[in-house]
């Protein structure tokens, strides 16, 4: 397919697949999330490729997320998914591919973006990359990979943080709590990544595929446990609480969810 929100690039046996909307902070919308499920299985399929990497457009940021101007209740895009973008066949994307895929953040990766960076195999980031959720902030949550896998990568105490609180943390916090392998300055960040992908792409593919098949079968469950609780997310965008979050934004003010919460 043509491609208009990604750019994909193949270069020495590494796929790159960006999220090309840096005027939003590379947000993602419906056709977005369609565009990188793509080019994931084009990459994943494509036996000359080792590694892909996920990075995202400029040095503001990876990824911020749905963009919220598509989102009263419902996402506003196409017919694919539970809340109106198919995320949960993005999230099942990533981790079905049977190739590394590395993400490289510049910038912030926030709540959906902090998604990605999760679920990703591996993550390295320049240091100037911030990380964080905004789900509670702004009358949403990601009930699936993005809280329980979390958990897995970082601690349930510090995941619970992470949720409930919505700060932002630094690329070294992250790397200290298990979110990061490793950080380096922004300037080598794209040279970092290339050794890593080189290394593995010198490696048995098999092996490789058969070792990631092998780390998710331990946290598979949590599939099952996301597409249940995608369906509450899809009731709850529908109420005022969480269209509270939207509201509050556009007229640029604090929400207040609790007048909504019944």
């Amino acid at each position: 397919m043509e491609f208009k929100d990604i750019i994909y690039d193949v270069t020495d046996n590494t796929a790159t697949i960006t999220i090309n909307r840096p005027d939003v902070y590379n947000a993602f919308r419906y056709n977005t999330v369609v565009e990188l499920i793509e080019a994931l299985y084009d990459a994943g399929y494509d036996k000359s490729i080792g590694s892909i990497v996920l990075t995202g457009a400029g040095d503001k940021a990876f990824c911020t997320g749905g963009d919220q101007k598509n989102h009263d209740g419902q996402y506003q895009g196409g017919v694919r998914g539970t809340v109106g973008m198919p995320v949960e066949q993005l999230h099942a994307a990533i981790r079905d591919m049977p190739k590394p895929v590395i993400a490289k953040v510049r910038g912030y990766a926030i709540g959906g973006g902090n998604v990605l960076a999760t679920l990703c195999d591996l993550t390295l980031a320049a240091d100037t990359a911030i990380f964080g959720q905004v789900g509670p902030k702004m009358g949403s949550v990601d009930p699936g990979y993005g809280t329980a896998l979390l958990a897995r990568c970082v601690g349930e105490k510090k995941a619970r943080e992470i949720w409930y609180l919505c700060r932002r943390y630094s690329a070294q916090e992250a790397c200290d709590m298990g979110l990061v392998n490793k950080v380096v300055p922004e300037a080598d960040l794209d040279a970092e990544v290339r050794q890593w992908c080189d290394e593995i792409n010198e490696k048995s593919p098999t092996a490789i595929a058969l070792a990631k098949t092998s780390f998710n079968a331990d946290s598979e469950n949590i599939k099952g446990i996301g597409g249940l609780a995608f369906q509450a997310l899809r009731l709850y965008y529908d109420t005022d609480e969480s269209k509270e979050g939207v509201s509050a934004l556009n007229e640029k003010r604090k929400p207040d969810f609790r007048k909504h919460y019944k």
